[in-house]
């Protein structure tokens, strides 16, 4: 499927999660199918711990996050989670460290198949953008284990789907398709399930082909949105707007379009 990706680097240090490099783009696979890719505390940090030498490595620009067919993450590893109590949890700062993952600068994509489900929902979500196997199945049924999301179900996904919408999938434990995921604005587009990371390695190196400074600086001004009023994303994304004007690429950029060339962005 990613044969004609060319620059395939393989890296082995990790037991979880599988990763390589397929020229600009960091692809990062979750590997516990015994456990449909539960999320235990050691593959979150292993998969934090990737996602932070791609956003520190110049030759990294962008990244993708998948699973199997089966399951892109079928939630929280729940064996891990029933021997605690709220003063672990509390000392612990329990599952704080999954912040980590939306925290990452460059784009992170999540070509998701099969469930994604409680903490697997959550991680998607952290992702920048979600492309879909028709076949994915996507849901926070943490209400069935007597408990409540904790890594972002009920925030991101009222600012993703709406309060109602939110709510209902909240409060019923329920699961909905790909389609009716995209359908609400959960995720940005459905495909063939065997294509979705070949799709989504294609948007990345889209992606990896502009600036990289000026991608990042878009994706912050996207973040704000969800994080500020609007008077204040405005002035945010102007401030960063006026900052591209002190960028090569920026000059490249316009020159190469009244030029009618194609641009050689070189991330200064």
């Amino acid at each position: 499927m990613l044969a004609r990706f060319a620059s395939r680097r393989f890296f082995a240090s990790y037991e979880m999660i599988t990763s390589e490099k397929l020229d600009n783009v960091g692809l990062i696979t979750l590997n516990r199918p015994k456990a449909l890719n539960s999320l235990c505390a050691q593959l979150i940090d292993e998969l934090t711990a990737c996602l932070s030498e791609y956003d520190s490595d110049p030759s990294v620009k962008a990244m993708v996050l998948t699973g199997s067919k089966k399951a892109f993450a079928a939630g929280a590893d729940i064996k891990e989670m029933s021997v605690k109590d709220n003063v672990t949890t509390y000392k612990e700062n329990f599952i704080t460290s999954w912040d980590k993952i939306a925290q990452t600068r460059k784009p992170l994509i999540a070509a998701v198949n099969g469930y994604a489900l409680g903490g697997g929902c959550e991680v998607a979500m952290m992702c920048d953008i979600i492309l879909a196997g028709d076949k994915a199945q996507f849901g926070q049924p943490e209400i069935k284990l007597g408990t409540i999301p904790g890594a972002g179900g009920t925030q991101r996904l009222v600012r993703a789907i709406g309060k109602s919408r939110a709510m209902e999938l909240v409060l019923t434990g329920d699961f909905i398709s790909a389609e009716e995921a995209c359908q609400k604005g959960l995720v940005s587009r459905v495909v063939p399930e065997d294509k979705v990371v070949e799709e989504a390695i294609e948007v990345a190196k889209k992606i990896a082909s502009f600036s990289s400074p000026i991608v990042m600086m878009a994706k912050e001004c996207v973040n704000e949105a969800f994080e500020s009023s609007l008077r204040n994303g405005l002035l945010f994304e102007r401030r960063l707007f006026h900052s591209t004007f002190g960028f090569k690429d920026r000059k490249e950029g316009m020159e190469a379009f009244l030029e009618r060339r194609n641009p050689e962005f070189k991330d200064e």
